[in-house]
């Protein structure tokens, strides 16, 4: 059973950055996939990034590529999200995922079966 924390979230001008945090225990393995997603009021859940918990893929959705970052520390078993040069329509609740491994894209979120509670971000413009 794996157990996610996100961790933070908070507010920020736009054009600044955040890093969230996503603490994972209870098993991870180099057979799970860890993805960000997340939910803007009145939209549906949204793909960010996701990764190999090996670390050796990586993909982003093209609203943030070059401007946010996955990454993680195995010995820490924790996954992070680096955000630069947030916008207002970054706003929303960010959400990780974790899933066992599998050849469907990264993308969809209903390939993954562990969540966590979500943090919020918000970009004042």
């Amino acid at each position: 059973q794996v157990q996610l924390a996100e961790s933070g979230g908070g507010l920020m001008q736009a054009g600044g950055s955040l890093r969230l945090s996503c603490a994972a225990s209870g098993g991870t393995s180099s057979n799970y996939d860890v993805g960000w997603f997340r939910r803007a009021p009145g939209k549906e859940r949204e793909f960010v990034t996701a990764m190999t918990w090996s670390g050796n893929k990586a993909y982003y959705a093209d609203s943030v590529k070059g401007r946010f970052t996955i990454s993680r520390d195995t010995a820490k078993n924790t996954v992070y999200l680096q955000m630069n040069s947030l916008k207002p329509e970054d706003t929303a609740v960010y959400y990780c995922a974790a899933r066992s491994r599998t050849f469907l894209p990264a993308s969809m979120p209903a390939t993954y079966f562990y969540w966590g509670q979500g943090t919020q971000v918000t970009v004042s413009s």
